[in-house]
């Protein structure tokens, strides 16, 4: 917590085949990943948040927030950010399937709050103070909007939830179709490196196109409200990671062992998985700001 640290149909086909077969290394989304998530919760943002946005972004991004949503990723081995590197997974007691706050969100000498369900409560606790304005030097506005963007991916790829042993997939090294890899970048990129390859002509703007229909109007159209569903912004992203835990025990873990390949099997039931929590990735990194970002903050000066 804060006190610890300051077209359609293609994709609608491919999400077909999930229906009928399923009745410190760096760990994170890929690049993809954080953009698309990034994309996503920014076109859903309202007036107001959408200018804060905007404000707090320095001039060279032009105004898109996803142009630094992997920046947290590039600094985090900087020795004034080195602090944050465990603030981008948490680590869950092997094959527990379970994730518990007070159990697990320690980094590893053991210190509280340092992991990412507690750093997206100490960002979204400091965003609050937005509407302090210039006034408030406790806190780099900018630096936690990108913190906070850059987590709220993190915490919903599974596999940043994963058992201790083996480093969330990281120490499971395995083939992904022919070249080496292992779990935890299957989850990351591979699955998405290949989607794009075989769906979409390498062209991510493509993807995104899919994914942003099938929010508005298709598959999950229906699901947003239960999506966005919090009332309270600092306990909820606990549930987020709870939804990660489970899907990395049966989707992640499930049937894979050490040194063998995955390929077809597993990228046509997991890849839908990985599509789906991208984008509750964005619809809640946009949720999350609307609230914080109100209309009656929109207009506050960003330094």
């Amino acid at each position: 917590m804060a006190s610890a640290f300051r077209s359609p149909t293609r994709l609608i086909f491919v999400f077909g085949v999930m229906v009928l077969c399923s009745v410190s290394p760096v760990r994170s989304w890929s690049k993809e990943g954080h953009i698309l998530t990034c994309r996503i919760a920014q076109k859903l943002l309202e007036a107001g948040p959408a200018h804060a946005v905007e404000n707090l972004l320095p001039d060279y991004a032009k105004g898109d927030l996803s142009a630094l949503c992997v920046w947290p990723d590039q600094i985090r081995h900087w020795y004034k950010y080195r602090w944050t590197s465990p603030l981008h997974f948490i680590d869950t007691p092997d094959h527990a399937c379970s994730y518990e706050y007070s159990r697990d969100c320690h980094d590893q000498h053991g210190l509280k709050d340092m992991c990412v369900d507690g750093a997206i409560q100490n960002f979204t606790s400091q965003l609050q103070h937005y509407g302090e304005g210039t006034s408030d030097r406790r806190y780099n506005m900018t630096e936690a909007l990108l913190f906070l963007s850059h987590f709220m991916g993190d915490i919903h790829q599974p596999m940043h939830v994963g058992f201790t042993s083996d480093e969330g997939g990281n120490t499971i090294d395995l083939r992904w179709y022919r070249h080496k890899s292992n779990l935890h970048h299957v989850w990351d990129r591979e699955i998405i490196l290949t989607a794009l390859k075989e769906y979409y002509d390498k062209d991510l703007d493509l993807l995104q196109e899919d994914l942003e229909k099938n929010i508005t109007n298709g598959l999950w159209h229906d699901d947003l409200s239960s999506w966005t569903e919090c009332n309270d912004l600092i306990a909820c992203p606990h549930k987020y990671a709870s939804e990660s835990i489970q899907l990395a025990c049966k989707y992640g873990y499930e049937g894979v062992k050490s040194g063998e390949t995955l390929s077809e099997d597993y990228f046509d039931t997991r890849m839908p998985i990985v599509m789906k929590r991208i984008v509750q990735g964005g619809v809640r990194l946009a949720m999350i700001l609307n609230r914080v970002f109100s209309d009656t903050h929109a207009d506050v000066a960003a330094t």
